[in-house]
Parts: C-alpha cells; structure tokens; sequence
C-alpha cells in the first residue's frame, strides 16, 4: 500500500509508465535513454515541480532535458497528465484508508456527527502543489457527516516524543493525586473491626433502659415475637408505605398439602406535595388507594385483618401501635411525628366512611423481610435491607430487652441502625464528601450510618467527588459542567450499571453522555474506579454491621459456632453486580465463628407484613381457644 502512495515509490511508478510508453511509441518519439532506464532517477520531487500551475510544463521540458531526452510541447503535457494521474491516486487512496479510520472514531464515540483533527507530517503532503487539497476533498466526499481539520505538524517527531514523555509525567502526577483522595475511602481490615466493635457498643446502649434515651442505634421492641411455623392460613390485607411508592396487597396464605402463599398488588405512587404537606392528606391518600384497590380486587366492603409496614422509625408499644419517631427518606407531612400511625390510618378510615379493617400489625419494612424469609427457611433470624435507606432486625432474648417486661423468650428488634454515628462515633473515618452529602440532605447530622451505605445517597457521594476531582484538574479535562453541579443527578442506578462487568467503557461514556457529561475513556475508567471504591466502602461497612449483630446471637446463645439465615432485600443488595458479594466477604472475614447463609427476600415489605398478621391472627385464635 505504501509503494502505491508515497513518497519514497510516486516518481519511479511515473518513471515506469514514461519507459512503457517509450517503448510503445507514444512518447519521446520512442527513444529511451540509459537516465530514464534507470530506478530511482525520476524523482518524487520532479513530479511535484511538473505539477506547480504556471512552470509547470516548462519544468517537465528542464527535467526531460536533463534526463538526455529531447521533448516536444506533446511530450511536456502527457508527462505533466501522467505525473497528476499517479499522485490524484496516491491521494485518493490515502483519503479513503484514512476515511474509514475517522469513521471507526465516529462508531466507538457513538456520535451523529463527529468533529475531529488529523496531525500530519511528511514531504508529499507538505511540497506537493495539490496532494493535500485532493485528500481533503476525497476524506469529506466520503465522509459527509463529519467535520474534519487538518492540521500541518511542525517538527513531530522529535516534538512529540517529548510531548509524549509529558503526557505521561501529567497522567502519572494525576493518577498519584487521585489515589490520594480516594484513600480516605478505602477502609482496612483494622478499620472494619472497629467498626463492628462500636456497633456492638452502641446496641448495647440501645438495649438498656438507662441508656435507651442517648442511644443513637434505637434498638426498638416490635412485639413480634415469633417466625411463622406454616400453619397459618386465611386471606389478609397488607400496606407497605416506606418510600415514595406504597403498595396494597390482598395476600392469601395456604397451609396444608397447598402450603404458600399467594399474593396479588398494586402500586400506587404518594405525590412530593403530599409526602410533605399535612398528615391528614398523607392518610386519606393512602385510604383512597385502599379504597381502589379492594373495588379492582371486587372486594368492596370485606373487612380482613390488615399488616401495615411502615418503614420509619417507630417506637412500639404493642404489636397494633406504633409511634412515628421521626420521618425519615424525604418525608415531610405534618402532625404526624410523635402519634400512633395505626390512629391515624384509622382516623382516615373513619372519615371516608366506605369500608371498616382490623389493623392487627404495625412493621417495619426489615421485620417484614425476616418474616418473608423465615416462612421459607426456618433458620432465618435477622432481616436487612439495603436499598434506598437501610436498616436491620434480629431476633433478641427478651431478658435483654430492658424496654419491655417478661424475660421469657426472643422478640425482634429493630435496630433503625442508619443512625448509628450520629453520635461522632464514626467521625474518624467519614470523609469530606460523607461531610459534604450529609450537610445538604433533608436531615442535616442524622441517619449518618445510611448516608455511607444506601442506595439514596452513594450516588451523590460519587458525584461530589467527581466535582472535587474535575476541580483539580483530574476528570473532565478540569470542565465542570452545570449538569455535574447538578444535585442527585447521578442516580444509584447508573453506579450499578456502570460497574457492571459486561459493560465495555464505551457504554460507560454513553452513561455520561446521558447525563450531559463529555468524557474522554480516561475519564469513564476514573468515573468507574470512584463508583467501585464508593460502593465497596459501602458494602464492608454493611458488612461489619451485620457481624456485629451475628457475633451478639452466637454470645447470646452461649454457642461456640452460630448457623444462622439473613434475609435481605433492597435494590442496592439486589441489582449492584459486587455490593453482595463484597458484604458477604466482610461478614466472614469480621465474625469466623458464624456460618451466615443470605437469603434474598421476594417481596418481603408486603408479604412480610400479611405473615405477622397471619402469625398475631394464629396466636389470638390460640389464646381465644
């Protein structure tokens, strides 16, 4: 291809063609000369002086002269048409290869139109009259969509290299700059002990009377003291509110030969001005949505017992009565905080006047998920959820459960462990962008604990760190754009796709692209570096949590080893492709004498809450016989 194009081979492909045609007859009046017969004595150079506009025939006759030949005027023009046949080639060819380069650009950036420059060096390009003109054109002809430049290097070989040992002394500075900052994200074996070790301190705070009121980890009693042992059975209703989508069940559970338990739902979503106006609206909206759903179901005027998850935190004093502590996940609505939500949901109930529930259970989102699993594997005793907010339940021996009366026994408890270090006792390995999150979330200094490991916040944990790299001059080629300034922009979502193992870069700088930022793949292997260190960190400190309440069962059972089920629901746990896995390692590496096995809950919110009341309703029916 080379000896088709360039330099070194164009004046002897001319000097080939004038001896054939020499020998045919049809130049020179056929006469040859020992100059023109030999290689390499029609030089590239020759061809670019015969082509010039104005001298240029008369080059051709100097040049032909010089080569021992005598030209007439014909001579001059066929030389000048042949040497302009063989160099429009050479830059015709040149023009093609180099178009379906630019277009293979084109293809990996995914781009409508691509806009780019092509350095170039070389004698050709640089000294013939019209070689560069004709490869401009041909490039655009074949490539109409694109807008391409052509840029004269000067001196690029000896100024490039150095350029290119520049690059690389910035790229490695930057790289040295960047692991610097992310350091404070990665956290040690060491680290990770300490942590479980002052979880364990603050459940213990938790758990004790004296000490409940400064507790940050709350601990709190949810009177449900007991898994299900398959012979429940009969049809309840069950609500699930615990984000901005609420959920109405009808669930029918079967015992016997027909054991299971089969459920049908409908979402309905809360409105932000009803998530943060008054708690009259909240209730009657959920009383609405109840109302809808038993005239889809063709069940208008049933009364059946009723589960409630509610998945804030709550402090219970009965299985049917639960106090809203606090709102929580971008909730707002007034004249709620301190009342018993089963009131108020029967309040509104009351005010619609079209059908009557009895509310048998008030749960929360994680005992739902214990329930769910524990109908399916009899060793299931602690629930967690890692989704959007995150919180953990596990099964306690009632004489630890200072709150509530009776040593007999277990009762779970709800641990509302996203509060853990509010306190300051996590302080030492919170970073500035823990910091820098939290002091702009609804809930300024709470729920600390959640904002490092949650689905809600590690997005925005990323995107502050992108910033704060852009600034430096790491990411973005130092740009940062309005969309990166942009609070909640990086959703939890794009975390998982963007560490998803199939996906090539190029998916991950269509990810970007999506969200208004231009990256380069150097920025999209950055982009996907932070979103592994953020969410590891997130799933080792899950982890050290989870063995903290693991080691507390085994000791609490005075056993020497512990085999024990965790179910887990969460979108973060379910669709991150290593947040699972990673906290699985933690777990086994910070608590050896457990045999943890994790089961995913399907659906357990809903489902959950229906089996509790299929467990209260099996209790009451006992204690009534």
């Amino acid at each position: 291809f080379e000896k088709m194009i360039s330099g070194m081979y164009m004046g002897e492909l001319v000097r080939l063609i004038l001896v054939k045609m020499a020998k045919e007859g049809l130049l020179f009046g056929g006469r040859l000369t020992p100059d023109l017969l030999t290689t390499g004595h029609f030089e590239t150079r020759y061809v670019s002086a015969i082509e010039k506009e104005k001298e240029g025939l008369q080059k051709a006759h100097e040049i032909l002269t010089k080569l021992g030949l005598e030209p007439c005027h014909e001579d001059c023009v066929a030389v000048h048409r042949i040497c302009q046949i063989v160099s429009t080639r050479s830059a015709n060819l040149c023009g093609a290869t180099l178009a379906a380069v630019l277009r293979r650009i084109k293809e990996n950036k995914g781009v409508d139109r691509l806009r780019s420059t092509v350095g170039v060096d070389g004698s050709v390009y640089k000294k013939h009259p019209h070689f560069a003109r004709r490869l401009h054109k041909t490039v655009r002809k074949l490539l109409p969509d694109c807008e391409i430049r052509f840029v004269r290097s000067e001196d690029g070989s000896g100024k490039g290299a150095a350029m290119v040992t520049a690059v690389a002394y910035r790229l490695a500075a930057q790289h040295k700059a960047r692991q610097k900052i992310l350091e404070a994200l990665k956290l040690s074996h060491e680290q990770l002990l300490e942590v479980k070790q002052r979880m364990r301190t603050e459940m213990e705070k938790g758990l004790g009377k004296e000490t409940h009121a400064e507790a940050t980890v709350k601990m709190l009693p949810t009177y449900v003291c007991s898994t299900p042992d398959g012979t429940e059975k009969g049809d309840f209703l069950a609500l699930d509110l615990g984000g901005t989508n609420f959920r109405v069940l009808l669930v029918r559970v079967r015992n016997g030969m027909r054991r299971g338990v089969e459920m049908h739902n409908k979402i309905y979503s809360i409105p932000v001005e009803i998530m943060q106006g008054t708690g009259e609206e909240l209730f009657d909206h959920i009383v609405h949505c109840i109302s809808d759903f038993l005239e889809y179901m063709g069940m208008k005027g049933v009364s059946l017992p009723l589960g409630f998850t509610f998945s804030f935190p709550c402090q219970q004093n009965n299985l049917d009565e639960g106090i809203l502590l606090k709102w929580t996940k971008g909730f707002k609505a007034t004249g709620c905080e301190g009342e018993d939500v089963v009131n108020l949901l029967k309040e509104a109930i009351h005010r619609r006047e079209e059908f009557d529930l009895d509310v048998v259970a008030v749960v929360n989102d994680t005992v739902g998920t214990m329930m769910t699993c524990g109908y399916e594997d009899p060793y299931c005793e602690v629930g967690l959820i890692v989704g959007t907010g995150s919180n953990a339940c596990y099964m306690e021996e009632m004489r630890n459960v200072e709150l509530v009366e009776g040593e007999e026994g277990r009762m779970c408890v709800n641990m509302e462990w996203g509060a853990f270090g509010d306190n300051g006792c996590l302080d030492d390995i919170r970073t500035e962008f823990d910091v820098a999150v939290d002091e702009l979330s609804l809930n300024p200094g709470k729920q600390r604990f959640e904002k490092m490991i949650s689905g809600m916040y590690l997005g925005e944990i990323v995107r502050n760190i992108l910033m704060d790299f852009t600034k430096r001059g790491l990411l973005f080629r130092g740009r940062i754009s309005e969309r990166l300034k942009t609070r909640g922009i990086f959703e939890t979502k794009f975390l998982s796709q963007i560490e998803s193992d199939c996906l090539a870069l190029l998916q991950v700088r269509s990810i970007l692209q999506h969200l208004g930022l231009e990256s380069t793949c150097d920025d999209s292997i950055i982009v996907k570096e932070v979103c592994t260190v953020v969410a590891r960190r997130a799933a080792q400190l899950c982890g050290a949590g989870m063995a903290a309440v693991v080691d507390k069962i085994r000791e609490n059972r005075g056993l020497d080893f512990l085999k024990v089920t965790v179910g887990v629901d969460g979108t973060l746990y379910k669709l991150h492709p290593h947040f699972s896995a990673v906290m699985h390692e933690t777990v086994k590496q910070l608590s050896p004498k457990c045999e943890v096995s994790f089961l995913q809950s399907e659906d357990g919110s809903g489902k959950g809450a229906a089996l509790i009341t299929a467990v209260a309703c099996r209790i009451r029916e006992a204690g009534q016989r």
